[in-house]
């Protein structure tokens, strides 16, 4: 079988770069093993262009959040099916210094197109939050699960996807391309997570796994919009809560934890003044997050023909349509990376 690339791995990163190849009229096939890909399965696919404790623009926002959308809905198109819900998010303040500072923020034009109101005063009554707080647009959360099983059921109509695990051992690397068992392809790309620390090519890459625990609940109040501080709270389609997320970078092996659960639970209450609930179900997985916080994209510096479209940790939904593109320049226009994300920055480890 003759083919452009060889895709490893169908996440969220596979996924979107292997439908973006075939757009630009690439022939593709993606070996995957779907109980692989359980960091982009238990992901809550939250996109969210204010984050963290300090309340800050996401790094390159303005670059990422207008491929969001556009992305998911042509996929929802394609493939017949509902993933994305496009819903605000609420930050609540913290004091009424953060509420003076969002009130300046929200005349400022780097703020302006996320911004959908500032509220001076309490928003939800089952909120804790009395200093009002930032209500965003351009935000939302992806079902991660309803994407990949669609994806995999129009590759595998199109006989474009192989289930079995990937023998590096099998592949063959040449001037003009790589062999892998009856395939031949211009270029192999590595999308396969944190499966890529087992690769000889990529597994000094500074890879830092991150577990993440996440929790459904059944719980009163159930608004549209995600409330977020310390912790997310999502209302799903099922009337579930989904809750979290935990990030450590111990007990890697370990499945779900009663600490995790209860830190979430803790930081729940501190959120919403609701206190009964539920846990239904109780997830965790590894994200293939870096050092540096920043993806993975490149050539292998002795290998023409190997790629790397890794390291999203936990933004993937957020990162992957932009840097999709930047990946597809490399593929087939050879047009560098920015120094950023490109893995050249890594090559004295490699």
């Amino acid at each position: 079988m003759e083919v452009d690339f060889l895709l490893i791995g169908q996440g969220i990163a596979g996924t979107v770069l292997s439908y973006r190849l075939m757009q630009a009229g690439q022939r593709v096939i993606v070996i995957d093993q779907p109980n692989q890909n359980q960091s982009s399965r238990i992901a809550a696919g939250l996109y969210n262009p204010v984050t963290g404790r300090k309340m800050v623009k996401t790094w390159n926002a303005d670059l990422l959040f207008p491929e969001i959308e556009p992305l998911y809905e042509e996929l929802e198109s394609v493939l017949g099916a509902k993933f994305l819900y496009k819903n605000p998010i609420y930050r609540p303040f913290l004091s009424i210094e953060e509420q003076n500072e969002w009130m300046g923020n929200s005349g400022d034009e780097k703020f302006v197109s996320y911004l959908k109101e500032i509220r001076t005063s309490s928003y939800f009554e089952a909120v804790k939050d009395e200093f009002g707080g930032v209500l965003l647009n351009t935000s939302g959360y992806l079902d991660i699960n309803v994407l990949l099983d669609g994806y995999t059921r129009y590759l595998s109509e199109r006989n474009l996807v192989r289930f079995e695990k990937y023998e590096e051992t099998q592949l063959t690397v040449e001037k003009t391309g790589i062999k892998y068992q009856d395939i031949q392809a211009k270029g192999v790309v590595y999308c396969n997570g944190l499966g890529s620390l087992g690769s000889k090519f990529f597994r000094d890459l500074p890879f830092a796994p991150v577990k993440g625990e996440i929790l459904d609940i059944e719980q009163d109040f159930q608004p549209q919009e995600i409330i977020n501080r310390g912790v997310f709270r999502i209302t799903l389609p099922s009337k579930l809560l989904r809750v979290g997320s935990t990030y450590s970078w111990h007990d890697l092996d370990q499945g779900p934890t009663e600490r995790a659960k209860n830190e979430i639970l803790d930081r729940l209450d501190n959120l919403v003044n609701i206190e009964n609930k539920k846990v239904v179900v109780h997830k965790t997985g590894i994200r293939p997050a870096t050092k540096d916080r920043r993806p993975f994209l490149g050539k292998h510096p002795e290998h023409e023909s190997v790629y790397i479209f890794n390291g999203f940790g936990a933004k993937g939904v957020s990162l992957i349509p932009y840097y999709s593109k930047m990946m597809i320049d490399l593929l087939i226009k050879k047009n560098e990376p920015h120094p950023d994300v490109n893995i050249s920055r890594f090559f004295k480890y490699i």
